[in-house]
């Protein structure tokens, strides 16, 4: 008996050993120094910026923008007022459809791009060039293909940024070119279907709510957004296991959501300090004008963040499987302890 209670003070004395759960400042600072050592990183979102920048923008004003009074009137879309059917009208007519190479947060591979959130229509040249996409076969040909390249820019910008910020500079655990590619586009087309399985019933069900009654519908989506948290951590990290550790996509999911099961606390608090860094700073980045030539300031300065961001995440996810690890190792040398009975 007294060598039972013995070994178990020691596992406990073990466990308490264990060195804490990587940081938050921690992760966010290492992200910073690594891109401040290669300011190279940043090319790829700052290059995209300033091509839909000055590139012409695809236009999709022709086809969409005469829809939209015919699918209001009915009550189709949440539109209660002459106002935000202008709104809406604007939105479309600036849309730029080549923002689809973009991450725009509707991906989870991608590189950010701060013209796609916010579309400019001026610069320092003049108007931009308006190229009217004339068909709907055309357009979801350019969709196609465009959300593709996307993808692919993407897997290879994730790529780079994760070989740099972990000290690999072919990607975590040596990964290749050709499998960072398929990896990205499985998991993407992975995360459409499921998004879209998601998203249906709840905009069905939105919709219903609506035409009962707005407030009704409001409280709706304040509850969804409630429950949405809990999904947010677990869907921050599923493409981190490709290019950290080399899994393929479905095992990246499930190492996220593992991952998120037991470090929800702190890796929540990581993804929400992540989203007000960025989110907060593109307010500070977006206020020069498109038609001045201070935008570019604002364009770098986006670049730089995104990406030492996505470095810390690298970081963080690499540090937090590491110490997890570490404690499985040491709870189940614990169970494995002889038991004796008195």
């Amino acid at each position: 008996m007294l060598d039972m209670v013995e070994s178990i003070v020691m596992n406990v004395q073990k466990l308490e050993a264990l060195p804490p759960p990587p940081g938050v400042i921690g992760s966010l600072r290492a992200g910073f120094e690594a891109v401040s050592s290669h300011v190279e990183l940043i090319l790829l979102p700052l290059i995209l910026d300033i091509f839909l920048w000055f590139g012409p923008r695809l236009s999709v004003d022709a086809l969409v923008s005469p829809l939209l009074p015919i699918m209001a009137n009915p009550g189709r879309l949440p539109i209660n007022s002459a106002t935000d059917l202008k709104r809406l009208t604007e939105a479309v007519e600036h849309f730029n459809l080549l923002s689809l190479l973009a991450r725009l947060q509707l991906f989870p591979i991608g590189v950010s791009s701060l013209f796609a959130q916010k579309p400019p229509v001026e610069t320092p040249f003049g108007s931009q060039q308006v190229v009217e996409v004339s068909s709907s076969p055309a357009l979801f040909g350019l969709m196609f293909l465009l959300v593709l390249a996307g993808w692919i820019i993407g897997g290879l910008y994730f790529r780079w940024v994760s070989g740099t910020a972990l000290g690999a500079p072919n990607g975590g655990e040596g990964i290749s070119f050709m499998w960072a590619i398929l990896q990205t586009l499985i998991l993407s087309v992975v995360w459409v279907v499921g998004l879209m399985m998601l998203l249906l019933p709840i905009l069905l069900v939105f919709s219903l709510l609506f035409v009962i009654s707005p407030l009704l519908a409001t409280g709706a989506a304040f509850v969804m957004l409630l429950l949405a948290f809990w999904l947010i951590v677990p869907l921050f990290f599923t493409p981190h296991g490709i290019f950290v550790r080399g899994q393929n996509a479905f095992y990246s999911i499930f190492t996220s959501w593992r991952m998120a099961r037991f470090t929800l606390p702190t890796s929540g608090l990581f993804v929400f300090c992540v989203f007000l860094l960025s989110q907060g700073l593109n307010y500070l980045w977006s206020v020069p004008a498109s038609d001045s030539w201070m935008a570019l300031v604002g364009l770098a300065g986006h670049a730089f963040i995104a990406t030492a961001l996505l470095a810390a995440s690298f970081v963080y996810y690499r540090d937090m499987n590491v110490w997890l690890q570490a404690v499985f190792e040491q709870l189940q040398g614990k169970q494995s302890l002889p038991t004796q009975h008195v």
